[in-house]
Formats: structure tokens, sequence, C-alpha cells
């Protein structure tokens, strides 16, 4: 197994989490991730309506901000949310997000999710 570059815990800083948890897109990954558990990018993905060279690019962001760890094994990326490191540096801080995206969809605002 190889890693991708990304940061240590400590170079996490929560300007950069702030600033990839604000698109929909990704928090709606943050969201699945949370849920799922560690997966690879094309199931985790499989149900945003989005092409997949932007999926890319919300996971590269996503891992460059410290909110995701992706392992490479063969052709594969799997990714898990770094919740442990999360909320050892900003306790409460997913949880509130998560939370309020959940509102937010139980409201009936667009999501990304492909219509069935």
């Amino acid at each position: 197994m190889r890693e991708v570059s990304q940061p240590a815990t400590e170079a996490i800083r929560l300007v950069e989490v702030l600033r990839a948890l604000a698109d929909p897109v990704r928090l709606d990954l943050v969201r699945r991730l949370d849920r799922m558990g560690e997966d690879s990018c094309n199931a985790i993905g499989a149900e945003i309506d989005v092409h997949q060279t932007t999926l890319s690019h919300h996971y590269r962001v996503l891992r460059e901000a410290g909110v995701t760890w992706t392992t490479v094994q063969g052709r594969s990326r799997l990714v898990r949310l770094r919740r442990e490191d999360l909320d050892a540096l900003f306790p409460g801080l997913l949880d509130s997000v998560l939370n309020a995206h959940r509102r937010t969809l139980d409201a009936g605002t667009p999501s990304t999710a492909k219509a069935p």
C-alpha cells in the first residue's frame, strides 16, 4: 500500500478544513464517508451527480485540507474521514457541520444526489 500526499495531523489548519467543507458536493462526500466509513472513491461518489474529474478534484481538496485520508491499493483509492484527527484538533466541529447539513437536507434544500 502506498500513501498519497496529505497533511500530518499537526499540519491541519482550521481555515483549510472550513474552506473544504464549504462546498455542497464536498460536504455531501463527508456526510457519506461519516456514514460508510472507508470505501473506494467510486463507491462513495456513485450517487453524486458530478463528472468524475470534478469528483476527483473534490476528493483532492478534502485530502489536502486534512479532512480525509486516502490510501492507494493497486488501481483503487480508498478514502476515509479523519474524524479522530479532526475531533482532537477541533472538538465538535465535524458533528456541528454534519448536523447542520442534515437539517438543511431535511428541510428540502436540493442535494447533489442523483435522482432514482
